[in-house]
């Protein structure tokens, strides 16, 4: 399974965990590797590939830094590392999709995406790599694509950017209000508030998605380890550690039984008092390792290589 990742997902001189967790996961996978596991460089995107799906005033904000308003949005301060470092990181979530598309799995230390809209910065996310992955998807032939949204906080920059794309479908259950949106045919909100129905809900509506929506040819997954008890932003009392990792059995065991490729980010996860940095790694090597473990799907015989 290729994981894309590149130093430059960690360019931007404000040190944050989304912009510097990516770096603090790949040296433990070179430190601790988990088989099966393959550290690749993406290409980062192009000016022309983020400007079909943000608005150029807005990119040429992050680009420059002018405005500064705009270019700061997300909550960073501006510096010249952020537009490299978006570009990368960003890139990391479309070669995930693309790579996914071919050999059935992959992902990306990628974070900091499901909060971005079309014309401004949210929430620590500059650029949504999950829009813009599900787009070159199709591009790329897939007929249908779904997130999957498993960030404690709402992915309501996502849903507003899929807008009436009837090929982008959205799946999101989160804990924390933070960027809510109204549900539609497609898009799909569902708030869990005690940690005894966390699983229970995210199982019910795999099932849900399995029985009345379409059958898909990927899911991009979006994989936050904020709804954790210990994190500073986003927690859940209740919701431990060995819960996500069984969350991320549901999830991997979810697409395999579909047929399902996967490509999965990192999301959400920060330091606090009850959560340090290598317990943060910790949470995120539960991805790693739910999605290293069992084969990749085939992909579908309807989606040339890329």
């Amino acid at each position: 399974m290729n994981v894309y990742y590149s130093p430059a997902y960690a360019g931007s001189a404000y040190a944050f965990e989304t912009t510097r967790k990516s770096k603090w996961v790949a040296d433990s996978l070179l430190e601790s590797p988990i088989a099966n596991i393959t550290l690749c460089a993406p290409q980062p995107l192009t000016l022309e590939q983020v400007c079909l799906a943000h608005e150029p005033a807005y990119v040429s904000a992050i680009q420059t830094g002018s405005p500064l308003e705009l270019a700061q949005s997300q909550g960073f301060s501006w510096d010249a590392g952020l537009w490299p470092m978006v570009l990368a990181s960003n890139g990391g979530a479309v070669a995930a999709a693309l790579d996914a598309l071919r050999s059935g799995l992959a992902g990306s230390l990628s974070s900091g995406l499901h909060h971005a809209q079309r014309g401004a910065g949210l929430g620590y996310c500059t650029f949504n790599g999950l829009v813009i992955a599900a787009r070159e998807a199709l591009a790329a032939g897939a007929k249908s694509v779904l997130i999957l949204d498993l960030d404690a906080h709402c992915g309501g920059g996502s849903a507003s950017m899929i807008g009436d794309e009837p090929r982008i479908w959205q799946l999101d259950v989160s804990v924390d209000d933070y960027d809510s949106y109204e549900s539609s045919a497609q898009i799909r909100l569902h708030m869990v508030r005690s940690s005894d129905d966390y699983l229970g809900e995210i199982e019910k509506q795999l099932r849900e998605v399995a029985l009345h929506w379409p059958r898909f040819d990927l899911c991009l997954y979006n994989a936050g380890m904020d709804p954790y008890e210990g994190c500073a932003d986003g927690a859940l009392a209740g919701i431990t550690r060995e819960m996500l990792a069984t969350r991320e059995r549901i999830v991997f065991d979810w697409c395999r039984q579909q047929s399902l490729p996967v490509a999965f980010s990192l999301a959400g996860g920060y330091i606090g008092e009850k959560l340090d940095q290598q317990g943060l790694i910790d949470l995120h090597r539960l991805t790693l390792s739910a999605a290293a473990r069992g084969d990749p799907v085939q992909p579908s015989p309807g989606v040339p290589s890329c």
